[in-house]
């Protein structure tokens, strides 16, 4: 397993009100997540830049992604998937 950030951006036009409406989906999908070992760290900027920080454990970036579009948020988000590598020892 990999582990990712993922960030994921509201688009432009999203009706928050809209994305509310999903909020117990999303937290119930999150923890069947993280108890599969799938997602690790969940942070928010969603009043202040529209986005949301997912930390994803994944064997590729293409399986991180599929974890991330089975959240019920995921139709509101432009996604950026980025490699997590340790930093160098010296």
């Amino acid at each position: 397993m990999h582990s990712f950030m993922v960030v994921c951006t509201f688009t432009a036009g999203t009706d928050m009100a809209e994305v509310m409406t999903v909020v117990a989906e999303e937290q119930a999908k999150v923890a069947e997540l993280k108890a599969a070992g799938r997602v690790g760290a969940l942070y928010l900027s969603t009043l202040e830049r529209g986005t949301v920080f997912l930390e994803i454990f994944a064997d590729d970036a293409d399986a991180a992604r599929e974890t991330v579009v089975s959240l019920p948020m995921a139709k509101w988000w432009s996604l950026d998937i980025y490699p997590i590598n340790l930093p160098v020892q010296r």
